[in-house]
């Protein structure tokens, strides 16, 4: 992987002025440049801070990466290199949890209005459903 002082732009030119662009920005060119993976299979990628004056960087990931078996191993990915850059101390990589997008595991409903109490099946769960029972 590219270190950041000789870190290109993700046309690939070689950005003699490195030192002019925020950290930010240059976690941003590096995420596309050394993980394309990300967007290949879907996913997104965001720096949702990253801050020289305390060394924190914080990036989430998203889209296809949202409940993605191997989300994992690209998050310590990106943690491992980014915490050799010499401005970044502490670095988060955030995955949300898919069930967010559906509000949660405390929601009663899904997006696609099906009850999720009692396994999906709302009161035909019960384990005593009644006389009226098919």
């Amino acid at each position: 992987m590219t270190p950041p002082d000789a870190a290109s732009d993700a046309s690939g030119d070689t950005d003699a002025a490195d030192g002019e662009r925020s950290l930010k920005e240059r976690v941003e060119a590096w995420l596309s440049r050394e993980m394309p993976i990300i967007q290949m299979h879907g996913g997104t990628s965001a720096v949702r801070e990253a801050d020289p004056e305390t060394g924190e960087v914080i990036v989430e990931l998203g889209g296809g990466c949202k409940g993605c078996s191997v989300s994992g191993i690209t998050t310590n990915n990106i943690e491992a290199e980014l915490i050799t850059w010499p401005e970044i101390d502490e670095v988060t990589v955030r995955v949300p949890d898919a069930r967010e997008s559906l509000g949660g595991p405390d929601q009663a409903e899904s997006i696609m209005g099906v009850d999720r109490t009692e396994g999906g099946r709302g009161d035909w769960g019960s384990s005593n459903p009644g006389k009226d029972h098919l």
